[in-house]
Formats: structure tokens, C-alpha cells, sequence
């Protein structure tokens, strides 16, 4: 309340010289919010389509179509991923529709909600909505005709991809979400989302290649679907606001050149 009547006392000056600031929280969007009611629990997805567009509308699709409803998780590796999403519930199974090209990487639209947290000769690393990418130095960004910054989605804890074959353009419906960061994967799977509720679900499905007693997802729907009782109540943290930007400064000092985004979390809030 406070930080509103000062911004309005300064407008009323005539001082305003920056754009107002941006709220510290924000809501899910249902369209884009993958609720996977599980044998372990609830785990909830925000999906990133302007990341990987092809991959959402995949995940979308065979949510709706009831696809994912009882399938295993087939694979649990510890302090690493949980693999499903697979209708004969081992590797190599694919939905009816044909597989998907790569999308390991994008060219963001200008009005990408992009939070950088670093920013290198090299390259930058940040947030859209929940989900931490890294991308292109502005040197390189400057060669492309558009100037649009590239991106893509880093597998720290919590991130969900697209499995895939040898080929890389062999993603279809297998889908995984990180136990732990695992750095590797970047720039070689597909991230459509990130785990904003159940990362302790995520972590508490049985391990096993297979598991001896596989856990599964019980019923997978996109938010916006669900009975409004059943829908997720949650606001997440905004990556573009003053609150965590100065979170993210403490933790850089904190860590040095030792920090990394995986360092960083979006948190949560339920109402």
C-alpha cells in the first residue's frame, strides 16, 4: 500500500521518468498450467510455449485426450529425472501423432517477459515466468536481422522436457521432470515448463530402471479444464520485479563465481 501512494504522489509531481514497477507476484495462467495428479500427489507445471511452442501444444493435446491418465513413471533415476509420459510405459513408445521437430532453443518475441540475472560477454542467464534460461551475448544478437535474443530453457531442478530418441527430432510424448539440475541436458532437450508446486512429489516417485513398484500419473489436465474447485491456487513470484531482482543480487554476492541460475528459485505463494 505504501509503495502505491508513493508511486502516485510522484506521478502526481510530474516525475515519472521509468515505467511503473512491476507487481512482486503474479497468477498462473490456466491455459498454460499442467496440473498431474499423481500416486505420490498433486505436481503443478507452468508451461512455457514461447520457448517450445510444438512441445506445449503436444503436452496440451494428449493431456486433453486423457493419454497421459495412468501411465507410469517407467524411469526414476535419484538426484537426477523422472521419466513418463510413454503409452506402452518403457522407452521408445510414442502417441498416434508424429514426432516433433527439436526445439532446444528460440528467437524471443520482443515482449518476452525476460528477467536477465547475469549478463556476460558471453551470454546472459535469467527467468521467464518460472522457468530459467540462458541465451546469446548481445554481440551475437546484434547479427541476427531482427536483433531478437536467443534463448533457451536451463535443466535446473524442477524442469520438465520432452524425451526423445537418438534423432533429434524424435520428441513425441514422453515428457521428464528434473530431480536436480543437471546442466548437460541444456541446449539438447526441449524445456516447456517447470514443477511450481510438488517438486517434493517429483522427488518422492519411486526410483527403478524400472522401478520394482512404479509410481504413475493418475489424471493429467490442463488447469484451465478443471472444475474451478480443482484448479491450483497459487501466485507465483515475479522475476521482473524490484523484490527479486534485490533477492538475486544477495544471492550472487553470496555464492560469487560460484553462483549459477539453478542457484536461483521463483517462490510460491498459496491463497
Amino acid at each position: 500500500m505504501r509503495i502505491a501512494c508513493a508511486w502516485a504522489a510522484i506521478a502526481a509531481l510530474g516525475l515519472v521518468g521509468a515505467a511503473k514497477p512491476k507487481p512482486d507476484w503474479r497468477p498462473l495462467d490456466l491455459q498454460n498450467t499442467l496440473v498431474i495428479d499423481t500416486s505420490k500427489g498433486r505436481i503443478v507445471v507452468e508451461m512455457l510455449p514461447v520457448l517450445a511452442p510444438k512441445a506445449v501444444e503436444r503436452v496440451k493435446r494428449l493431456a486433453a485426450e486423457g493419454v497421459y491418465d495412468s501411465l507410469l513413471f517407467h524411469r526414476v533415476i535419484e538426484g537426477f529425472v523422472d521419466q513418463t509420459g510413454n503409452p506402452n510405459n518403457r522407452d521408445g513408445g510414442t502417441s498416434a501423432y508424429p514426432d516433433l521437430p527439436a526445439e532446444f532453443s528460440a528467437r524471443l518475441p520482443a515482449d518476452a517477459p525476460l528477467a536477465k540475472v547475469v549478463d556476460r560477454s558471453d551470454g546472459f542467464e535469467g527467468f521467464i515466468g518460472s522457468v530459467p534460461v540462458g541465451g546469446v551475448s548481445q554481440k551475437v544478437q546484434g547479427l541476427g536481422g531482427d536483433h531478437r535474443a536467443r534463448a533457451w530453457g536451463v535443466y535446473c531442478d524442477g524442469v520438465v522436457g520432452m524425451g526423445r530418441q537418438a534423432g533429434i527430432d524424435t520428441a513425441n510424448s514422453e515428457i521428464f521432470v528434473m530431480r536436480s539440475p543437471a546442466r548437460r541436458l541444456d541446449h539438447d532437450y526441449a524445456v516447456w515448463g517447470r514443477v511450481v508446486q510438488g517438486l517434493d512429489v517429483v522427488r518422492a516417485i519411486n526410483i527403478g530402471e524400472p522401478p520394482v513398484n512404479p509410481d504413475r500419473m493418475v489424471k493429467v489436465r490442463v488447469a484451465a479444464d478443471l472444475p474451478v474447485r480443482e484448479r491450483p491456487r497459487v501466485e507465483l513470484e515475479s522475476p521482473l520485479s524490484e523484490a527479486f531482482r534485490m533477492k538475486a543480487a544477495r544471492r550472487k554476492a553470496q555464492l560469487g563465481a560460484r553462483f549459477s541460475i539453478c542457484d536461483l528459485t521463483i517462490a510460491v505463494r498459496h491463497f
